[in-house]
């Protein structure tokens, strides 16, 4: 097989639309714009939102709020889900992330206070509640704040 015997598959390349070449070609005289009217006309595009001149939607619905860009947004797990966990075992958000616990494995994870925790983990997270952390110490374990 040589270069020049490579053909396209059947029905995989298409003529383009000879537009305004005649009334017969199907596509002449108004070139599939229909007739008059500001999309028909050369440079005839509008913007995303624009109206007609009438004040857009966006513009006459009332804002409210304030979205902070330096939000910080967690993975929450609570310490009574920690029980699934052999005893001694290092939890982290990759052990979390494979026990189903979180959606992500790079995310943040924050670790909070809910229910008992009986056995001592070691637990690395980026963020823990003052009482989740309290649990984690009192059933022996340690906690590891990092990022």
């Amino acid at each position: 097989m040589k270069l020049n015997d490579l053909k396209a598959t059947k029905g995989s390349r298409r003529d383009r639309k000879r537009l305004g070449c005649g009334v017969g070609s199907g596509q002449g005289k108004t070139g599939g714009r229909g007739h008059k009217g500001q999309k028909s006309r050369t440079g005839g595009s509008v913007a995303r939102g624009f109206e007609g001149g009438q004040m857009p939607l966006i513009r006459r619905v009332p804002k409210r709020g304030f979205t902070p860009l330096t939000r910080n947004s967690y993975q929450l797990v609570n310490v009574e889900q920690l029980e699934r966990f052999d005893t001694g075992a290092h939890v982290d958000a990759a052990s979390l992330f494979e026990a189903g616990l979180i959606r992500n494995a790079v995310a943040s994870v924050k670790l909070l206070g809910t229910g008992d925790l009986s056995k001592k983990l070691d637990i690395a997270v980026t963020a823990a509640s003052a009482q989740a952390a309290k649990k984690v110490e009192a059933a022996g374990g340690s906690l590891k704040l990092e990022r």
